[in-house]
């Protein structure tokens, strides 16, 4: 199970209709709970907070970037 941490983007694995999010939504873990829970906040493109929801451990997929030059050499390759 991948560890997730404060400032970690996240994607909901499980829709809330209550909250009106659905699965594959991006948000950013701003708080982590000492019960083993997440405040996740859910912005949109022009900066505003659509929501900000306590989700558990099983509600969240955490998002890996890989490095910079990674993907520049990958993006290089492709192209010849």
């Amino acid at each position: 199970m991948t560890e997730i941490n404060l400032l970690d983007i996240v994607a909901l694995t499980v829709d809330l209709p209550q909250r009106r999010l659905s699965v594959g939504e991006i948000g950013t873990v701003v708080a982590i709970h000492p019960t083993d829970g997440f405040e996740v906040e859910f912005v949109a493109q022009d900066g505003y907070t659509y929501a900000l929801v306590s989700l558990s451990r099983e509600q969240l997929l955490p998002l890996k970037q890989k490095p910079a030059h990674l993907s520049a050499s990958l993006v290089a390759a492709s192209f010849t």
